[in-house]
């Protein structure tokens, strides 16, 4: 079994196709995440101000690190248009050994 990783996926969601785009490729040029996959049109079902809301979504997936975590938050919270903005982080408990030391190498190469 390969052993545990410091990986991340990062997960954010945002109302339209650009901001995707935007999100996904500056938090990789900024190399704190190695990769974005957009998942689009998916439907969120929310409690906000308390009326239940929905709306179409696009899901960011970000592979980061727990290093690059902080720099990534900050990041998204400047750049996000949302008020308040999912940014929510998942351990990568193990994975394939290759694919986690690409997203350290990717993600932590100028930390």
């Amino acid at each position: 079994m390969p052993a545990t990783s410091e990986a991340l996926i990062v997960l954010t969601t945002c109302g339209d196709a650009a901001t995707a785009q935007h999100l996904a490729r500056t938090v990789v040029t900024a190399r704190l995440a190695a990769c974005v996959t957009i998942l689009a049109a998916a439907s969120s079902v929310y409690r906000w101000r308390g009326e239940v809301e929905t709306a179409s979504e696009s899901v960011l997936l970000m592979k980061s690190t727990r290093s690059a975590y902080p720099g990534l938050e900050q990041l998204l919270r400047a750049e996000h248009p949302y008020e308040l903005p999912e940014i929510v982080a998942v351990p990568i408990v193990t994975g394939l050994p290759a694919y986690l030391d690409w997203i350290s190498d990717q993600v932590d190469a100028c930390a």
